[in-house]
């Protein structure tokens, strides 16, 4: 059976979204060969939502203070591109990687499927 997913990030600087992950968000990692580094990710959970428009995939990283989040990662130099705002869902924010995309960063208000 499925025992786990593959999330892949495709990057205009992938060099310095690895420093990223690796150096700001300090997450472990396994390097696959010739500096591919594929990090160990928190609980996650997958949502399905419908579109009007063209598909597409977002990502975005959990927290349980967002607020909190974003000041320790403002001090550690990530550019936020959206403040936090109030989804109705939970709390928002946007975060600029290195190589120009963004993720987002939130603390939901859900009950969280990681918690299962």
């Amino acid at each position: 059976m499925i025992n786990g997913a593959h999330l892949i990030i495709y990057s205009n600087d992938a060099a310095a979204d690895r420093a990223f992950f690796r150096d700001v968000l300090e997450y472990p990692h396994v390097d696959a060969g010739g500096g591919w580094l594929i990090f160990k990710l928190p609980p996650s959970e997958v949502a399905v939502h419908p579109t009007p428009g063209p598909e597409s995939h977002e990502l975005y990283l959990m927290c349980d203070d967002v607020e909190r989040t974003v000041r320790e990662l403002g001090s550690k130099g990530v550019e936020f591109t959206q403040e936090v705002t109030d989804a109705g869902w939970g709390l928002l924010a946007r975060l600029r990687l290195p190589g120009g995309g963004e993720v987002g960063l939130y603390e939901p208000r859900h009950e969280r499927a990681t918690e299962l």
